[in-house]
């Protein structure tokens, strides 16, 4: 057995080792999401998750996504992404279109307002990324870090890659 095997199936608690890695990992998502919200909310009064839904449906084949998918994606419940949508609509960054292959079934679906929107945030929210993260590694070692999350979430590091959820451009 592997000794990437034998830690996944022991019981026994965290060493100082994986502790400081799996910390590192909580720490640095919730600070740099806490610090690219914040830009991208004082810039452009848009939320990162609001900012990552616009992504998804701006990506997406003719800028719609069916509702649940959507849900899926940006990892919030149903009634979570219906109230944010609800916004969007309101705000005219977004329209609810139905599915004529299932009545149950709604699309979202990107306007041009929304589409402004997203161009106008998103070089907030790339400078951000590069400033808080990318500027802190080498080209070599953001290569480890892809190769990395590959192994933790085939796919998580691909643009375009095959899965559940077709990753955002950013």
């Amino acid at each position: 057995m592997s000794t990437i095997e034998q830690t996944s199936t022991s019981s026994a608690p965290l060493d100082e080792r994986e502790l400081r890695a799996w910390r590192g990992l909580l720490r640095a998502h919730a600070s740099m999401c806490k610090a690219l919200d914040a830009e991208l909310e004082a810039e452009h009064g848009l939320p990162l998750t609001t900012y990552e839904v616009l992504m998804y449906m701006h990506d997406a084949p003719s800028r719609k996504m069916r509702m649940c998918d959507l849900a899926d994606c940006i990892l919030l419940s149903r009634s979570g992404l219906t109230r944010l949508i609800d916004r969007l609509q309101r705000d005219g960054l977004v329209a609810r279109q139905s599915c004529s292959s299932d009545a149950r079934g709604a699309y979202a679906v990107l306007t041009d307002a929304g589409v402004e929107t997203l161009a106008a945030a998103r070089a907030t929210h790339l400078a951000g990324v590069r400033r808080l993260f990318l500027s802190r590694f080498t080209p070599q070692e953001q290569e480890l870090l892809g190769d990395a999350w590959e192994r933790v979430l085939p796919g998580a590091g691909a643009p375009g890659a095959p899965g559940a959820c077709a990753e955002p451009a950013c």
